[in-house]
């Protein structure tokens, strides 16, 4: 068999959401598949900070902050932050509108200090919002905004409650960034980020491929939420877990079990990896 590129989004694919543990079937099918000679990244909107527990596990690289930093081992594929002007623009006009924000440096992560009263109110079923509420419960590296130091930031989270809210950003900025929304039920709050127009993931993946000369079509991605649409739309065979949304299932080749059902041990015997 040639030798495949695997790319794992983390929050809700490889591990349950706000976890930095995947089960344990996961990690035996990608082991085996790692000793069959295919190639497994991460590709997540986590920065590398918030990565990093999984990481260590061992991984070969990954397209991380969405696609705007890309590492393999120790080398540096592509570095994209946003300029200054544009985080200053879509800060204050976040901020004026009552938008929730936290914003990623390549190391650290801060966000608006009442971020924690917001998400207790916020519904289970999305998984970016139930890792940030655990991030937060557990100090996972996330600081006060008032702390923030003038660090490269690579995006910024939103969450809200009105899609109006987000308009007068949106004016500014979407020439240069996709206001990507997850899709969660109308009870619950908008949760989304800002992602640079310079990159995603579906680039992301293009530039490992690249880098490794392994065509599109022997590429992998496994994702959940509409966060991992140009991965899905970018990769030769594309997998949503059934935990994952709707609008992405319709879009991928392959449906697997969900996250914490095997779905990926489940998905990788099925695509002759291990």
């Amino acid at each position: 068999m040639k030798r495949k590129l695997i790319f794992l989004d983390i929050d809700g694919t490889l591990t349950p959401a706000g976890s930095n543990t995947p089960p344990e079937s996961a990690m035996r099918a990608i082991r085996s598949a790692q000793q069959n000679g295919h190639l497994v990244f991460l590709c997540t909107g986590r920065n590398p900070a918030m990565l990093a527990p999984v990481l260590a596990l061992g991984f070969e690289g990954a397209v991380a902050a969405a696609g705007g930093y890309v590492f393999a081992g120790d080398s540096v594929l592509f570095d994209c932050p946003m300029t200054a002007e544009q985080l200053e623009t879509g800060m204050r006009l976040l901020k004026e509108n009552g938008v929730f924000r936290t914003i990623e440096a390549k190391d650290a992560t801060w966000g608006d200090e009442d971020l924690g009263e917001f998400l207790a109110t916020a519904g289970e079923s999305n998984s970016e919002l139930a890792r940030w509420r655990k991030a937060l419960a557990e100090e996972l590296n996330i600081l006060p905004m008032s702390q923030y130091d003038g660090r490269p930031i690579y995006k910024i989270v939103f969450m809200c409650k009105t899609a109006s809210q987000l308009e007068p950003a949106r004016a500014a900025l979407e020439k240069d960034f996709k206001f990507v929304v997850q899709d969660v039920a109308a009870h619950q709050c908008l949760n989304g980020e800002l992602i640079n127009r310079n990159f995603d993931k579906g680039k992301g993946v293009r530039i490992v491929a690249d880098a490794y000369g392994i065509s599109i079509k022997d590429t992998i991605g496994f994702g959940d939420s509409m966060n991992d649409l140009e991965m899905i739309e970018t990769v030769g065979t594309s997998v949503c877990m059934d935990n994952g949304s709707p609008k992405l299932k319709a879009l991928s080749d392959i449906v697997c079990p969900a996250v914490d059902a095997d779905g990926l041990a489940a998905a990788f015997a099925q695509l002759g990896l291990v």
